[in-house]
């Protein structure tokens, strides 16, 4: 009996022993401060939105927009890797961690505290400053982009939208359309409660130019097709002072070539002032002395278009003066 006893209590002993070996490692690994950050950072890295939700908890979130804590908006996060671990006051522990967010590196610092035991043996942490960051987003020249693969708007061009979006995340942030372009824009946030600045520029693309091109060349071609010397509503002509004695014949010698900058009002462009040239030919009579010749020259001009997009998907040209 004496010799059971003991075996027992040895028994009882190594398993408690290491029970408690147990604790005290989940303690310093899964249920450590540096724990909890990396299950956070391993829910942003599977895109799994509500576990990280859950994690990162309510936060200051305000106002602004929650489109990009959707998983579809969710960006890449992989090669999580533990850098440090330092105690501040008030409980304060202050967890770094290095990744590759979108394709580039980074580094994150987090403040976590304790907020108690999980069944009186295991730590339980939160953030102390949640881990959201704000993208002040806004649009030039438009008002629709996409980020991370999600079509979003703001609510006016130029206006900022603020975006929430999970600490740390690479934003893509792209406009494509049918007549206009961006080139991708990347936005990092690395810290939490930090907000970031970012602005699309969104230009004409080369659909745009090639329409409105097209617009500018078939006006100048109907204005050729009048038999005056002042053709009406075109932007060329030429005053001659002799008596004409044969009908005048217009002609296009170089087309204005188009450019567009943006419009001063919304889904507007613009053709700054361009150079161009007509070819007139005409048989003249001098005043004079009677003789007659032939005006046969090229007569420069400039033109200068505003751009405006219609609701079917085509532009309208209006000349400016």
């Amino acid at each position: 009996m004496r010799r059971a006893i003991i075996t027992w209590t040895v028994v009882a002993a190594v398993v408690l022993g290491a029970f408690a070996g147990t604790v005290v490692i989940l303690n310093s690994t899964l249920y450590s401060a540096s724990g909890f950050v990396r299950s956070y950072l391993d829910a942003l890295s599977s895109k799994n939105a509500p576990v990280a939700l859950e994690l990162a908890g309510s936060g200051q979130r305000s106002t602004a927009s929650r489109a990009m804590l959707d998983p579809a908006a969710m960006g890449d996060l992989e090669n999580i890797q533990f850098i440090s671990e330092s105690s501040f006051a008030y409980g304060i522990q202050r967890v770094v961690f290095s990744y590759v967010a979108g394709g580039r590196p980074g580094q994150s610092s987090f403040d976590v505290q304790r907020t108690g035991n999980v069944l009186g043996l295991f730590s339980s942490w939160t953030f102390a400053t949640a881990p959201y960051s704000v993208v002040q987003m806004s649009v030039l020249n438009s008002q629709d982009f996409t980020a991370n693969g999600v079509d979003l708007t703001t609510p006016e061009q130029g206006t900022v939208v603020p975006l929430v979006v999970f600490t740390p995340s690479a934003i893509t942030i792209t406009h494509e359309s049918k007549f206009l372009t961006a080139n991708p824009l990347i936005v990092v946030a690395a810290q939490p409660g930090a907000s970031v600045v970012a602005a699309l520029d969104v230009r004409a693309n080369s659909a745009l130019v090639a329409a409105v091109q097209g617009k500018v060349d078939d006006l100048l071609d109907t204005c050729t097709t009048q038999t005056v010397l002042l053709p009406t509503g075109c932007p060329f002509g030429q005053q001659i002072s002799n008596r004409i004695v044969s009908t005048p014949q217009w002609s296009m010698s170089e087309y204005p070539a188009v450019r567009l900058i943006p419009g001063s009002e919304p889904a507007t462009w613009l053709m700054p002032v361009t150079n161009g040239a007509a070819h007139l030919t005409v048989d003249v009579q001098s005043l004079f002395d009677g003789t007659t010749s032939s005006f046969d020259e090229d007569v420069p001009f400039t033109v200068s278009y505003l751009v405006t997009f219609l609701s079917n998907d085509d532009v309208l040209i209006t000349a400016q003066r």
